[in-house]
């Protein structure tokens, strides 16, 4: 078996993307994903990319994916890694490619400076919860994570407009 872990490139974007799907699916959610290969195409290599990917290949087929961004921690003063997505396809699981995927972002981190890899998981994902802990991921259970999308997000927007 061959695994080759890489930086995304243009053109990855359409394996992405149905990933993103396939995850979405995985997580119950396959109604509420909309993202397309255009705006992939376009957050991945645009003027000004606002995510980053990794490609996992097993013997030439995508296996695997990671997607990520820039983050920034005031207290340490340095960027970090948000992993945004990753998702391993059924039939390549337990062949440890999400914990070497993990290991690619960690190291992307060190050799930048970067203070901190983060993530969030559904809390059903067992399995997933399992690898995190098996590579020394640490539960944030002092925080609660908050999103403001859609309606709300729209309403908060126009409240601002009400100030001068």
């Amino acid at each position: 078996m061959t695994v080759d872990i890489r930086r995304a490139r243009p053109g990855d974007e359409v394996e992405l993307t149905a990933l993103v799907h396939e995850l979405a699916e995985f997580e119950h959610a396959a109604a509420e994903c909309t993202v397309t290969e255009s705006q992939l195409r376009d957050a991945l290599f645009g003027d000004g990319p606002t995510v980053h990917g990794h490609i996992v290949e097993v013997d030439g087929q995508v296996a695997a994916g990671a997607l990520w961004f820039y983050n920034f921690s005031t207290w340490d003063g340095v960027a970090g890694i948000y992993l945004e997505d990753l998702f391993v396809r059924p039939r390549f699981r337990r062949r440890r490619l999400g914990q070497k995927l993990l290991s690619t972002l960690a190291r992307e981190c060190v050799e930048h400076g970067y203070s901190r890899l983060s993530w969030a998981v559904l809390d059903w994902n067992v399995d997933a919860i399992a690898l995190y802990d098996a590579v020394g991921g640490k539960p944030q259970t002092d925080w609660i994570t908050y999103r403001v999308s859609g309606p709300e997000l729209s309403a908060l927007a126009a409240e601002s407009s009400d100030v001068s």
